[in-house]
């Protein structure tokens, strides 16, 4: 029954689905409206948002509240290119077929504050720090296709040969939902004007959701597409007199249902929650600060609650009911400089480094993972006056993925960000932000010896923002 698990879990397998935002595997790091525009924030020191991005260097804003709210409108594809000849068998028989993925995620909010009075600051973020949007595939992808085109082998082997069939057809749909809720709070304080430290914590819940089907799973017997349910069925009766693995009946029950017009569906949901400890560290010596900040491994678990098709059957167990599975959030250490050229004119870059590597995933996928990421970002601000300021900035983000890690729901790719903007100063209390970037990725390839494919992705996020200190 070997083949029976193989097609199953191919038509039937997810994984979680990767961020539409900037930043490692599963952390978003664009968390305002400025990284848009700037992206190197790792050093600043204006601003609310340095809450989360600079959090020892609060203590340089002015005594008193500051607040900093701002949406993010994120769209991205996902595309795959995929060749194989088994999609010989499929009814348009093209062997190189394009699954595209649409990810949006229009309403992302994010809110920090900080309050300063002398040597103290105190500062909190609530916001999306992983996942942040819904991925679409309407057409399916390649793992489903490669399932359904080994149906007329496994048909072939069911029958004795007594039956051939060499097509294949079936409707496909898969969605999921990927969310990190973030809540951050700490204090810093000034040990002197060129030394000040950070420490907190951040509250991490995840809200994951996946649902699809599979429908009409055809192929031709008897020189007419039709359904195989009923070999698949009588194969089921035959199995159960034989006494077989109640798991390879529950397999074969799968089967039958994607060759009815009903299907076989997945409703899958995952929750779970963690905290991880902050600290940080921010340096000032005539125009140049440095900020660094280290996040700890975010230890949790997530539970499924799983509901497939409404007849009480098991289906293949990966997405068990009440099962616990690990979904770390990785450690990150972030290091930054800005350095004020010109009173108007100043230039920051900055460094990340998620440790991938030691957090545990699902059934120990980062074992599968060649190295850790890394992101290397620059910005420049140039003010042109009291009331106007532009500014532009670019992200490289290069990530350690191995072949065997990716997969057509998860997959992460090397790229580069440019974004650009500026803000107004409607009053001295009051910057209004927007701003825009653009993500262009590499393609990544893996062949095999019975499919190639290639991932890549396109991406772009809209921002807008308002800061108020009073």
């Amino acid at each position: 029954m070997n083949k029976i698990k193989l097609v199953v879990s191919a038509l039937l397998s997810l994984s979680s689905f990767t961020s539409v935002f900037a930043g490692g595997i599963l952390t978003n790091t664009n968390q305002s409206a400025r990284f848009a525009r700037l992206m190197a924030l790792e050093a600043s020191t204006s601003g609310a948002d340095i809450a989360y991005y600079n959090p020892a260097g609060t203590i340089k804003l002015s005594e008193g509240f500051h607040f900093t709210f701002s949406n993010q409108s994120a769209f991205q594809k996902r595309i795959i290119n995929a060749s194989s000849p088994f999609f010989a068998g499929s009814i348009d028989q093209q062997l190189n077929k394009e699954y595209i993925g649409t990810a949006s995620a229009p309403i992302i909010p994010s809110l920090q504050g900080v309050y300063r009075k002398g040597q103290w600051a105190l500062s909190g973020s609530i916001a999306v720090t992983g996942g942040g949007g819904k991925a679409t595939f309407n057409n399916g992808l390649p793992m489903f296709e490669m399932g359904a085109a080994q149906v007329p082998m496994l048909i072939s082997k069911l029958t004795n040969g007594a039956m051939q069939p060499t097509r294949y057809a079936i409707d496909q749909y898969m969605e999921g939902s990927n969310f990190i809720y973030g809540a951050q709070l700490g204090g810093a304080y000034e040990i002197n004007k060129m030394f000040s430290v950070y420490g907190g914590f951040r509250l991490s819940i995840v809200n994951n959701k996946y649902e699809g089907y599979l429908r009409n799973l055809q192929t031709d017997l008897g020189g007419v597409m039709t359904s195989p349910s009923a070999i698949f069925n009588n194969a089921i009766s035959a199995m159960e007199q034989a006494s077989a693995s109640q798991a390879d009946i529950n397999n074969l029950y799968l089967l039958s249902k994607a060759g009815s017009a009903e299907g076989a569906n997945l409703n899958s949901k995952q929750s779970g929650w963690g905290i991880a400890p902050i600290i940080g560290f921010n340096f000032s010596y005539d125009k140049l600060n440095i900020g660094a900040k280290y996040e700890f491994k975010t230890s949790l678990n997530v539970e499924n609650k799983t509901k497939i098709d409404d007849t009480g059957k098991n289906g293949t167990g990966m997405f068990g009911d009440g099962v616990n599975s690990d979904h770390d959030v990785p450690a990150l250490f972030t290091i930054g400089a800005e350095y004020k050229i010109l009173p108007q004119l100043s230039l920051a870059v900055g460094y990340h480094h998620f440790f991938d590597k030691d957090a545990q995933m699902d059934k120990g996928k980062q074992k599968k993972l060649e190295g850790d990421t890394n992101e290397y970002l620059f910005g420049a601000e140039y003010k042109i006056n009291k009331m106007f300021l532009v500014s532009a900035g670019a992200q490289i983000t290069r990530y350690g993925m191995g072949d065997d890690f990716q997969s057509d729901l998860s997959f992460s790719v090397n790229s580069y960000s440019l974004g650009c903007g500026g803000a107004v100063n409607v009053s001295k209390s009051v910057q209004i932000n927007v701003g825009y970037f653009y993500t262009d990725y590499s393609d990544y390839n893996i062949e095999t010896s019975s499919i190639n494919k290639t991932y890549t992705r396109k991406n772009k996020v809209f921002t807008a923002g308002i800061d108020i200190s009073f």
